[in-house]
Order: structure tokens, then sequence, then C-alpha cells
């Protein structure tokens, strides 16, 4: 079973460059972050995912680490990353870090060491060929850069060389068995790592490509097993430590490898991608919260109720605002889509995760590629606190350039309006965190749903749900033969919160178009 501590958890990503510095170089800081823990408590937040602050070229973001137990120069130091536990543990929130297990930075020492001609401790810590002309196929690999006599593989870009986990079936004899001893060294180099932070005082980590370790056909399996033993021997000594994989495979990641969480993912034609953001370049937007698409919600529902059903006893599927990887939750939908999508993803059952900014509605900006990010990179600019300082405290060269448009979103606005996506999100946190029914485990069972129609019904323990994202009335009858048999007579419900206006009446519950509407 995952820590008891999740069943409440409300998750915040931060980006570190991106945050809030103190010392206005241009680059976020994890002293910027720890003077805005007060800002995440307003917000109601009381867990927090940083991406990767450890030392590196940053050619890929920090996702091409160096050293693993050595924080960048750019946001601070081991001591400040001690501190920061410190400060965030003192006001009830925890901290996870993002492990990235698959790959190193071409310039960590272990790839140095490993790229020498000569055998060494580190010569099979990554995944080489035998021979300078031989490739691995199907897969990407660099040759002709390092003494070596052989080929390197790669798990993503150039500069960020595979781990050498094993192979499913290893057919080369420089293909080594998932329990040789080279690949049961670079586990227990991982779990070194691991232990180092948790002893610091990190409360767990999201890890990153966690279905790449093992390579070979049908290799989840292998993976599995690899994760089950790392996992398994961490929570000896740190019980309550969480880990979330990025696998969206959830009875895989969760029942057979042992995370406590397992993000939902944008994949292409996904569940989740049917919500937010499907649409494409010269077509028209089909996600479920546009008010002009009228689907329905049983694209997602189809998809993810099943994995729900097989892992809620282990563990939460995470649902996501985004993330750094995607396009921003604003990129799409006007502020009543916000609202309703927002109240959507916090009232589902599992741990939810708000990417920085989609509280306010931070846009994405189409920007050339910086450090790694592509297509990415419009969704990683500066946190826009206020009309002063559009550069998130950073000043200087800023990291990227922030949104000036003269109605750019900041926080500062955002809290002055009664009725903002920031004080929305705000208040239906603290309502999540104040209802029983709303937490991570609480039941889950579906009352109304149609594949004709987007209006959806669904129960949380003794709450009624109710989502009409269409620009239309719709309205759906509770009887007795259905959800609300026992125990749910529908007239004796209350709404306790609501984005538009919903009632019942006779038995039947109506919502005005683009409306959410909690009764209990």
């Amino acid at each position: 079973m995952a820590p008891e501590w999740l069943k409440n958890a409300v998750f915040y990503e931060i980006y570190p460059q991106s945050f809030y510095s103190l010392d206005n170089n241009g680059v976020g800081t994890l002293n910027g972050i720890i003077s805005k823990l007060d800002y995440i408590c307003e917000l109601g937040c009381n867990a927090l995912w940083l991406n990767p602050i450890y030392d590196s070229p940053f050619k890929d973001a920090g996702y091409d680490v160096r050293d693993y137990k050595k924080v960048a120069s750019r946001y601070g130091s081991n001591r400040d990353a001690r501190n920061l536990f410190v400060e965030a543990h003192k006001r009830g929130i925890h901290v996870i870090l993002d492990l990235v297990p698959g790959h190193t930075s071409e310039e960590h020492p272990w790839f140095i060491e490993s790229s020498k001609a000569s055998h060494n401790e580190y010569s099979d810590r990554y995944i080489w060929t035998d021979s300078w002309f031989k490739g691995i196929p199907g897969r990407p690999y660099i040759g002709g850069e390092t003494e070596r006599n052989g080929t390197y593989m790669l798990n993503f870009f150039k500069c960020q060389p595979a781990l050498n986990y094993g192979w499913t079936n290893p057919l080369e004899d420089w293909q080594s068995s998932v329990d040789s001893p080279e690949a049961l060294a670079t586990r227990e180099a991982i779990k070194d790592i691991c232990r180092f932070w948790l002893d610091m005082g990190c409360d767990g980590f999201r890890v990153d490509m966690a279905d790449s370790l093992v390579k070979g056909e049908n290799a989840w399996p292998q993976t599995a097993l690899v994760w089950k033993d790392i996992l398994s021997d961490l929570r000896k000594d740190h019980p309550s430590a969480v880990f979330v994989s990025e696998w969206c495979y959830p009875y895989t990641s969760i029942v057979d490898a042992g995370f406590d969480m397992d993000f939902y993912l944008d994949h292409k034609g996904n569940g989740y991608n049917s919500l937010l953001r499907d649409y494409e370049t010269d077509g028209p937007d089909m996600s479920y919260f546009r008010k002009d698409s009228r689907i329905s919600c049983s694209k997602f529902i189809n998809e993810w109720l099943p994995s729900y059903n097989a892992v809620k006893d282990h563990g939460f599927i995470s649902l996501i605002t985004g993330n750094h990887d995607t396009t921003r939750i604003s990129y799409n939908l006007s502020s009543i889509e916000l609202k309703i999508a927002f109240c959507f993803l916090l009232t589902m059952p599992g741990v939810p995760f708000i990417y920085y900014g989609d509280e306010i509605g931070m846009r994405y900006l189409d920007l050339p590629s910086y450090e790694g990010g592509y297509t990415r990179t419009g969704s990683r600019t500066p946190m826009q606190w206020d009309a002063d300082t559009l550069s998130a405290g950073l000043n200087g060269k800023l990291y990227l350039p922030c949104d000036d448009s003269s109605d750019a979103p900041t926080v500062e606005k955002s809290r002055k309006i009664p009725d903002s996506l920031f004080n929305t999100v705000k208040n239906l946190i603290k309502l999540r965190l104040s209802e029983d029914s709303l937490c991570s485990d609480a039941p889950f069972d579906i009352v109304f749903l149609s594949d004709d129609s987007p209006f959806f019904i669904y129960r949380r323990k003794d709450l009624l749900i109710a989502v009409n994202p269409s620009s239309e009335e719709l309205s759906a009858r509770l009887d007795s033969s259905g959800e609300l048999s026992s125990g749910f007579e529908p007239l004796r419900r209350r709404i306790i919160w609501s984005v538009g206006e919903g009632k019942i009446e006779d038995g039947i519950i109506r919502l005005k178009p683009q409306s959410f509407v909690i009764f209990k």
C-alpha cells in the first residue's frame, strides 16, 4: 500500500530554472523556491515535485545528469537543498525530486571511465557494443567519439548514454543479462543515489522514463522486477517515501513494479489526451472540455476506469494539469473551460499534480528551443508573479522570455479577482482537503455516462458530482434503478460547490451550459 500521506496530497510541480530567484541572476534557485513556500501553502498544495536539480551541462534542461549527488551551482548548494526540505516540512509540505535512472550525461565520471580503452569498474555501466563499427539494431547509438573499441547506446539525445540494466534475451556477447553483475551494480548505484537524498530529507522521487531500463523485446516485465527490487530495498529504511513513475501503464508500474503512483500522460490519442489536448494543427479541437466539441467523456472513462479498478487497492493514478513536456493547459481552453477542467481533475480519484503557473492560466509561448526543450520550451517560461516582476524576480538575462502581453496573467492580479482561476483552484483544493469523500482513495462510481452526450455524473462516496462542459443545458434522470438507489435521495441534497449553475428537481439533475456542480 502507498504511504498514508498520499491520501490527501495535492502536488505542485516546479521547474526550478523558471520559478523564483533571490539572486537576480536570471535563473531560479532553491532559495527562491524556499521564499515562495508560503505561496504554495496559500494555494493549498501540500507536496512539491522539483524537476532535476543536479549538476548538469544542461543540454537537456538537467535530464543529462553529471553528478547525482551535487546540486547544480545555478540552483545553489546541497545545503540549500537540505534547507528546502526542512522549511517545506515545517509547513506540512512534502518534497520529491526527479530521478533520472535510465541515462546520465556524457560528462558523468562514470561515462568518462567507461569510455576508456582499458577495462575498469565502469566499463559495463553503460551499453556498449564490442566493435567501433558495430551498431545496435533498432536503437540510436554513437561511435567514433571515444578511445574505446565500441559504440554506445543512447536513451534520448546524443548527450545521454543509456545505463546498463541488462537485456531480456541477450543475443550478443556484449549484451548483459538482467541479473548479471554489471546490471546489478547499476541497480545498486541507483539505490545509493536515492538513499543519499532520502537521508537528507527528500520524501521520494518522480522517476523519469521509468519503463525504459531493461532493453530488448518485451522488456516491461523485467523492468518491473528491477523496480520491485530497488523500491523494496529503499522502503526498508524509508517506509514513508513515495515513488511516482513516468510510465502511463498503471497496472505494470503500480502492481508489478511497486510504484505508489503512475502518471496518466498525454500520449497522442489516449483517454487523457481526449480531455484537454485532442487537437491537430489543421483540424477541429475535439477536447472534452471545449464547449463546442460536444464529445462524450466515455473515451477517457473507458480507458481510465479499467486501470483505476485494477490498481485502486495498491496505489494511485495521477492526473496532471500538464508538465514541462506538454503544452500549457490554457493553450486551447478559455477561462471557463479551464475552471471546469480543474474542477474535474481535482475531484477525481488519485493524486493530482498542478504544473506551476497553470493555476493562473499562464500561456504557452512560441519560442525557439533552449536547453533541449524544442516544442516544450514554451511551457517552461518564468513564473509570472506580478506586473513589475514578470521576470519572476530573476532579472538579469532571463532563462527564457516572459509573456509580455498586456493581459498576461499574474499571481498579483489573480489574487484580487474573486472568481479568477487562481481563486477557483485555491478554493477547490481547500474543499478537496476538507471533504473525506474527495481524498485520493475515496470510492468512485459512475452515475451517468453516455456516448451521445457530454453530460457526466459521478459519485465520490457521499458527493454527487456533475459536469456539463458544453454550450447547451443538459439533464439526466436519477431514479431508483440507477446508482442512486441506496441512501442517495436526490431531493435531500445541497450544493457545496459550483461553477455555473445546476439543480436537482423531481428526480432530474439539470446543469446550465459550462457548469460543474457538487451536491452533498
